[in-house]
Formats: C-alpha cells, sequence, structure tokens
C-alpha cells in the first residue's frame, strides 16, 4: 500500500514527475541514472495515482449524498434511506 503523506503536495509531485520524464527522455542521462529516475518515477505515480483515488471516491460520496438530499431522503453510513 502507498505510504500516506500528512502534507501531500500534489502540484509538487506531479512537477518532480514532470521532471524525472525529462530526463529520462533525455540522451544525455546514463542508464545506471535512468534507473533510478525511473524507480522514483514508479513511486511517484502511484502516489499520485492513490490521491487521486482518494478524490474520486470523496467526490463520488458528496454527489451521492447530494442526489439523496434532493430526493428528501437521509444519507447514513453509505446509504440513501
Amino acid at each position: 500500500m502507498v505510504k500516506k503523506e500528512k502534507n501531500f503536495d500534489f502540484e509538487k509531485n506531479l512537477s518532480k514527475l514532470e521532471n524525472i520524464v525529462e530526463k529520462l527522455e533525455s540522451e544525455d542521462t546514463p542508464i545506471e541514472k535512468s534507473l533510478e529516475f525511473f524507480e522514483e518515477g514508479v513511486k511517484i505515480s502511484k502516489e499520485l495515482s492513490g490521491k487521486l483515488d482518494e478524490v474520486k471516491i470523496f467526490n463520488y460520496a458528496l454527489t451521492a449524498e447530494e442526489i439523496c438530499q434532493e430526493a428528501g431522503k437521509t444519507w447514513v453510513s453509505g446509504s440513501c434511506v
């Protein structure tokens, strides 16, 4: 499981990943260094993906709760009753 950081900065990590991609695309980067960049990029990519999944779930829950309330019902423990 991806380690969660308390102060996760999505934009900062996305920028790091973009920089890694640029280094990997460079013909000047030695193969050994490319492997290090690749491993770091995979780690950051997983963290970003995990954060996006969290946001999708949160957004879904908010949307479902709003739909439930508009229908005049109550949202309880993830269900509209």
